[in-house]
């Protein structure tokens, strides 16, 4: 687990609802109605707006959002690269097919095939910068799921809030029916306000954060085979990857503040099949 999610939640959720038990209005806010109204709308239109297959990836993703689990390293990428490019050196490019089974890095196991299989360097370089632009599409399209969640949550509270207060309008002469009516009206725009900036938009960031990362280690991975198949010494092919994440690095910090390489579509933009200096 990435302890800064719920430790996130911890802070956002503890700070708002100190708030409301301090203004003794948390039986206010559970309004099941404007609940409905929010929650319902949003996920209606977003369900109208996207195919299931997109939908189904989305919903995979919310365990990612809290479960990324154990993701490649990218100093353990560069030492595994240096070591098969050592074997290949002294005992020739056929022997690494060996140690293929014990690789658990699937794009990195994809390129050494088609070295192995004698695919023009050209042609293998060009295959995996597809998987890389297939793959920061396919991303790109989950976390636009949740950003378009992210705008009809805030519209669907300000239609709660209309309803509120037509409902108010028309029950003036019966005072003991306003009161459920003002409920709805004014904790509909909480709801979508609260869920668009603490649900949906967090998720769209940190899946997008994640794209980066596992296309910034795939870019990495194409110069280490680029390497391995010009049977470059070890210590060279070291220098290159080192150069290609200290850049790397340094586009990271030149982008702060803000979430690195995340455009307004929700696509990660790296130097996709860039070469290291």
């Amino acid at each position: 687990m990435d302890w800064m999610t719920p430790i996130g939640y911890l802070i956002g959720l503890g700070s708002v609802g100190y708030v409301l038990i301090q203004g003794n209005s948390v039986g206010l806010i559970l309004n099941m109605h404007a609940i409905l109204l929010v929650f319902g709308g949003t996920l209606g239109a977003t369900l109208l707006s996207y195919p299931s297959g997109i939908i189904f990836q989305s919903v995979r993703a919310v365990r990612i959002f809290f479960f990324p689990g154990s993701r490649p390293d990218t100093t353990a990428v560069v030492r595994t690269i240096v070591r098969l490019a050592d074997k290949a050196k002294r005992q020739g490019l056929d022997s690494i097919d060996a140690d293929l089974p014990q690789i658990r890095i699937p794009f990195l196991v994809n390129g050494l095939r088609m070295v192995l299989d004698g695919v023009p360097a050209e042609i293998v370089r060009s295959n995996l910068i597809k998987e890389i632009r297939f793959a920061r599409d396919r991303h790109a399209q989950v976390s636009n799921v949740f950003r378009s969640a992210a705008a009809y949550a805030p519209i669907f509270g300000l239609l709660g809030t209309l309803v509120g207060v037509v409902q108010v309008l028309m029950t003036l002469t019966d005072p003991k029916t306003i009161g459920a009516a003002m409920a709805i009206a004014m904790t509909a725009t909480f709801y979508g306000i609260f869920s668009a900036n603490f649900m949906f938009l967090p998720i769209a960031a940190k899946l997008s954060v994640y794209s980066q990362e596992e296309i910034f280690l795939e870019e990495l991975i194409i110069e280490g085979v680029q390497c391995l198949q010009q049977n470059e010494v070890p210590a060279l092919t070291m220098r290159k990857l080192q150069s290609f994440a200290d850049a790397h690095k340094r586009d990271q910090l030149q982008t702060a503040p803000g979430v690195a390489g995340v455009t307004t579509s929700g696509a990660a933009q790296p130097g996709v099949g860039r070469r290291a200096a």
